[in-house]
């Protein structure tokens, strides 16, 4: 049985650079779920993530979207499943696909049942803190 391990942050920067350390051991197939409530700083800790996994673009939040993919050392698709709620529209995101082609973040992972990924959870603390909890890391 895997151990809990928890990170506090103090800033964004902090956030962003945890999901960067992150995203360096990202390879194609690796699906990430982040939970947190809204302004929890998953989308921060993505931005991280995509600059690990060796994108320079903008990191926006896909939430109108649903996905977005950045290109690096390995592809990372950036889903968010805030608007949907059924299983059938959450597998019309094409994520098996997506998985094909990279690693795959998904905010709001927790609407996921069975996905079997790693498992992080952000929580907000006030201010700019953050609580990271790695409740499931990725396998190896």
């Amino acid at each position: 049985m895997a151990t809990t391990i928890s990170r506090d942050t103090s800033s964004a920067v902090e956030t962003e650079a945890a999901g960067e350390e992150l995203g360096r051991r990202l390879r194609a197939g690796d699906l990430v779920l982040l939970k947190g409530e809204l302004g929890a700083g998953k989308t921060t800790f993505v931005r991280g993530m995509a600059r690990g996994a060796g994108s320079a673009a903008q990191v926006a939040s896909p939430t109108f979207q649903l996905v977005r993919v950045y290109r690096g050392r390995v592809q990372l698709a950036h889903v968010d499943l805030y608007r949907l709620e059924k299983d059938d529209e959450i597998r019309d995101v094409g994520l098996d696909e997506l998985l094909d082609a990279g690693a795959v973040v998904v905010e709001w992972g927790e609407r996921l049942t069975g996905a079997s990924g790693a498992l992080i959870s952000i929580e907000h603390l006030g201010g700019d803190r953050r609580r990271l909890t790695v409740e499931r890391d990725l396998p190896r």
